[in-house]
Parts: C-alpha cells; sequence; structure tokens
C-alpha cells in the first residue's frame, strides 16, 4: 500500500474541497496528524467551512512536495471530535493554531478528521493511480 501518510506529514499544506450548496468550494488548510486512516484537521465554528461540512460531510484534502512526485488527494467522510486530548494535542504541536484558540476548551475550536476511504496520487512517472482503503 502507498504511504499518503508520509507525504501529507512531510507536506501538510494543502488544498481542502468541500460542497457549498450546489458549489465546490476550495480552500488552503493544513493537515495535523494522523491516526490509521483519519486525516486530521482542525477549524472554528464561525468559519464557513464548517458550516459546509455539517450540511455535506464529505471532503477532499490535495497536496503535494515541490516536485510534484507525487500528488496526493485523500478523500472521504468528515467527522467531528470533541476530544480535549487530541485538541490539546493539536495546540501542543502547533503554536500558530494555539494562538488563535488558546485552549483545548474554546467552544470555537473544532477538530475533525477524513475517514480516508479513497487516496489517489499522481505523479509524472506512474501517472494517476486510487487506491481504495
Amino acid at each position: 500500500m502507498f504511504d499518503y501518510q508520509a507525504v501529507l506529514q512531510a507536506n501538510p499544506n494543502g488544498v481542502l474541497a468541500t460542497q457549498d450548496g450546489e458549489k465546490v468550494a476550495t480552500r488552503v488548510f493544513q493537515y495535523l496528524f494522523s491516526d490509521g486512516n483519519k486525516a486530521y484537521f482542525g477549524t472554528s465554528s464561525t468559519k464557513p467551512v464548517y458550516a459546509q461540512l455539517q450540511a455535506n460531510p464529505y471532503a477532499s484534502f490535495c497536496t503535494y512536495p515541490a516536485d510534484f512526485t507525487p500528488v496526493v488527494s485523500v478523500n472521504g467522510k468528515v467527522v467531528f471530535v470533541d476530544d480535549i486530548a487530541l485538541k490539546t494535542r493539536v495546540l501542543d504541536e502547533n503554536p500558530g493554531i494555539k494562538g488563535i484558540y488558546e485552549t483545548p476548551e474554546n467552544p470555537v475550536f473544532k477538530l475533525f478528521y477524513i475517514d480516508t476511504e479513497i487516496v489517489q496520487t499522481f505523479s509524472f512517472t506512474e501517472g494517476p493511480q486510487t487506491f481504495k482503503l
């Protein structure tokens, strides 16, 4: 199996795509960590992305290294979690996020994961590949 999590960890900044009504919305996002097939992210309950994921809990996150080998997209259902230990981990490992939310108990701070169902990759040497988990 392709180690997509290593690519996410080495390239945490990417683009998250969600459904916004009948349209697609994208925005720059930061991957935080993985646990099994769960790729974790954080957001604010005041942002449109939070409302979009509440209305349609499916998303795609795409990232890639500087040489585009490979481009990786993780796709699946989004699940919000209110686990103080996980939120504490995020704040401890990400000072910029801690500066925004300050404490893991902040009700605006929302943690979610993509329950990865499909990983798609592309490289110029191997072309496109799809992995179903």
